[in-house]
């Protein structure tokens, strides 16, 4: 009996050993992974070269990631059992929190401003219809100055030291009950710190917004590593009894959403010029945040740029009165956000007021859960004064615009071109779409990114679990080669189950019985759908110009155009999902983004290349054939192989060709998906233009659009996730932009009206034929 005992211990401890080598091979897996992970936040190397070399040393990188909220003993000078219990209130007494850091009579300052009692005196002539006596005029001078200082006091932030460090240790114990963790790069860190104490200058944070939560964690984090605390400029939809005075001592100023506009249609001078109050905080060295998008993403994806503050700072610069300004974008990351969804406006409903009572209730429902992993990355800042590249692209020539400071040979240039307002307005542009890149390029994917991905474009019928974590560890994987960092770290299977939980009630996972693996599918309610879509499209910026060269090379009959020529059509199709959302930076053409991912799809070996007279492509005897039928070979010539080139007649095409591995084509298939929701939406929104008669509102257009969208989905013609309202927009732009419609301002609203061009029935026909042409897989 003993004996018999034995040898089934034996036995049961044999059954395990693979199970342990399987435990042990995935954890040396990953802990390889995380020899790979990228160094993100650099300077652009063509438009900022000198500032790339600042700041920055190869120690940066190996300095590691820090938990931001994990406070002990530790972190202060003081030791013991005391210091133990108080640590949280110890740290934030020795952080350097001064009252002579910030701005000093900045109200006074301003309405000194000779631009500003300019603006005053002119507002005031305005008033009285022209210069009358000198008694009349003097009256509405100092009623426009008793109006522009009313403006000033409720627009201007009021920094209070001692609130900071309260704040401070209000965080502390907020972030670490309804936060895992969060991450920041020390070595990023040490950039920024060390900017701003050798530079002498301004620091602008340029963040990406997500989250209301944004404000303060940018705040928190720079007060814990002693960085003077930002001025944040934040919109008056949060100028609310009592809170916004919360603001204001956290260093939050207020701006109009909308410069409104005067009776008489022009607009409001005397407001557009009390903004230069930023031009004040600069000359005083005072550190600001700004948001480039303007609102909170809706849709997980970043939003257009406007560069309506960031002129501004610019203009500084040009107008000698700051010496200078180092721009730090800034990547944030959550795991899951903590307004835990925007399904009611995705929906087409109007967006609520803040009030005092909404944020009181947010901030006792996220008390009451868990909101995972928050990562938050700082670029390396660079210098508005020294030499900037930013290229107009066309599709004939590359014009380079210069933006040059300091440089005596170009000044001729500079005094030429800055009277030029549209050539300012490009370059302000492009510097906007350039630094919300950065911050897009360095902001990391998440774990709920990667699963609610999978669940919606790869397993969108559900997937054992074993097979999700397995697509998951590939997946990352794909991220990490296209230098995106990771927002998490430890095992694929403990990663995963992390990010369902988060996902909650967006997926089901059920099991059968108890010797039946969990299976997992996404839940195919409207709103469950359309949260997961709002977490996937944090990889859409990773994945969109392969997912657009895989589908052109799917769709294109491949011999007519050269390859240079082939996506200039689904650029424009696709103008406000790829140019507007921070795809790629504007010093590069779109012929070189697309060759860059040809180059990637075939270094991964997606893609396979062909000289002109090899052999036609076959698949290996190992590999298996693929059902779904390709057009064929496309014929690629590389850029440095252009027919002026000197290789004259040696010069020879490439074809390129879909790889037969079921992997590389479940990998294609899986790009091609995430396009799916634009394609439906664009395709819809032309299908209705032949329901269009005559004028109509654009409010009232977008919204029978949506009808028309979400009337599709609920009949299961189209996917669910393309009938949002973000998508519905950009449609609408996009139809802006190809001359589709043409709009006009009737009583301050947008009406909508065809072209003449697309008035004729046959014309809008050819439009939806040419947009079905990308949709045919």
């Amino acid at each position: 009996c003993l004996l018999n005992s034995s040898i089934y211990l034996f036995l049961l401890a044999l059954s395990f050993i693979p199970s342990v080598l399987r435990s042990a091979a995935s954890k040396w897996k990953e802990g390889l992974l995380n020899r790979k992970r990228p160094f993100v936040g650099r300077c652009c190397h063509l438009c900022t070269p000198q500032s790339q070399e600042r700041l920055f040393n190869s120690s940066i990188p190996s300095l590691g990631l820090r938990n931001v909220i994990y406070i002990n003993e530790t972190h202060t000078r003081h030791r013991g059992w005391l210091a133990r219990r108080l640590c949280y209130v110890l740290f934030v007494l020795e952080r350097d929190v001064q009252k002579d850091m910030f701005a000093r009579n900045v109200v006074e300052n301003v309405l000194n401003n000779s631009r500003v009692q300019q603006a005053t005196l002119q507002v005031a002539t305005d008033q009285t219809a022209g210069p009358g006596d000198v008694k009349t005029t003097s009256r509405a001078v100092n009623k426009v100055k008793r109006k522009a200082r009313g403006i000033l006091q409720e627009m201007v932030a009021n920094i209070s030291p001692t609130f900071i460090r309260i704040t401070g240790w209000v965080l502390l114990k907020l972030f670490n009950g309804f936060f895992w963790c969060i991450q920041i790069h020390k070595g990023q860190l040490e950039m920024v710190k060390k900017a701003a104490e050798e530079h002498n200058v301004s620091l602008v944070f340029l963040p990406v917004h997500k989250s209301h939560i944004d404000y303060l964690l940018i705040t928190f984090i720079l007060f814990c590593h002693n960085i003077k605390a930002p001025h944040i400029a934040a919109g008056n939809n949060l100028n609310i009894p009592i809170f916004s005075t919360l603001i204001r001592k956290l260093g939050g100023f207020f701006i109009r959403r909308k410069l409104d506009e005067c009776s008489d249609g022009k607009k409001d001078i005397l407001y557009r010029t009390l903004l230069h109050y930023t031009e004040e905080l600069l000359r005083q060295q005072q550190f600001l945040e700004i948001y480039l998008e303007g609102t909170r993403s809706r849709s997980g994806k970043p939003s257009p740029a406007r560069a309506g503050l960031l002129s501004m700072i610019v203009e500084t610069i040009w107008n000698n009165s700051s010496t200078d300004v180092l721009i730090v974008p800034v990547g944030i990351s959550y795991d899951r956000i903590i307004e835990g969804n925007y399904n009611s406006e995705q929906l087409g409903k109007p967006k609520k007021k803040e009030s005092l009572w909404g944020v009181a209730r947010g901030v006792f429902r996220m008390l009451r859960k868990n909101y995972g992993c928050v990562r938050v990355d700082f670029a390396q800042p660079f210098s508005l004064k020294v030499r900037y590249y930013f290229r107009y692209k066309s599709y004939t020539s590359v014009c380079q615009v210069i933006l040059l400071f300091e440089a005596e040979e170009a000044e001729h240039i500079v005094s030429r071109e800055l009277t030029d307002e549209p050539w300012r307005r490009q370059v302000i542009a492009n510097l906007a779409k350039h630094v919300l890149f950065t911050a897009v390029k360095s902001s990391a994917v998440m774990s709920t990114h990667i699963v609610a991905c999978l669940l919606l474009y790869r397993h969108r019928q559900g997937v054992y679990l074993s097979k999700l974590v397995e697509d998951f560890f590939s997946m990352k994987e794909e991220v990490l080669a296209r230098d995106y960092d990771l927002g998490f770290s430890g095992t694929s299977e403990d990663v995963v189950m992390h990010a369902l939980h988060l996902l909650g009630n967006c997926v089901n996972v059920t099991s059968a019985s108890r010797n039946t693996e969990f299976f997992v599918s996404p839940s195919t309610t409207i709103p469950a759908l359309f949260e997961l879509n709002f977490y996937s499209n944090g990889l859409f910026h990773v994945f969109i110009t392969e997912a657009i060269v895989g589908k052109k090379i799917l769709i294109l009959d491949c011999f007519s155009f050269h390859f240079k020529n082939k996506f200039v059509n689904i650029k424009y199709f696709l103008s406000f999902e790829l140019l507007h959302f921070s795809s790629f930076q504007p010093c590069q053409m779109i012929y070189q983004v697309f060759l860059e991912a040809v180059d990637r799809l075939i270094q991964f070996g997606v893609l396979l290349v062909a000289e002109e007279d090899q052999e036609d492509f076959s698949p290996s005897p190992t590999e298996e054939a693929w059902s779904k039928k390709y057009p064929e070979p496309m014929s690629w010539r590389s850029d440095e192989e252009d027919e002026d080139s000197d290789f004259g007649e040696e010069q020879r095409d490439r074809y390129i060709k879909v790889s037969s591995s079921p992997e590389h084509q479940e990998f294609l298939t899986f790009l091609q998906k995430i396009l799916g929701p634009v394609l439906e939406a664009y395709s819809c929104a032309a299908i209705f233009l032949h329901s269009i008669s005559g004028p109509v509102k654009e409010s009232e257009y977008t919204h029978q659009l949506f009808k028309f969208l979400i009337t599709r989905t609920k009949k299961k013609v189209a996917a669910f996730e393309s009938a949002t309202h973000y998508l519905v927009k950009n449609t609408v732009k996009t139809f802006k932009d190809l001359g589709v419609f043409k709009d006009k301002k009737e009583n301050r609203v947008t009406v909508l009206e065809l072209s003449s061009t697309f008035l004729p029935q046959t014309n809008r026909n050819k439009l939806l034929k040419y947009i079905l042409g990308f949709c045919l897989l």
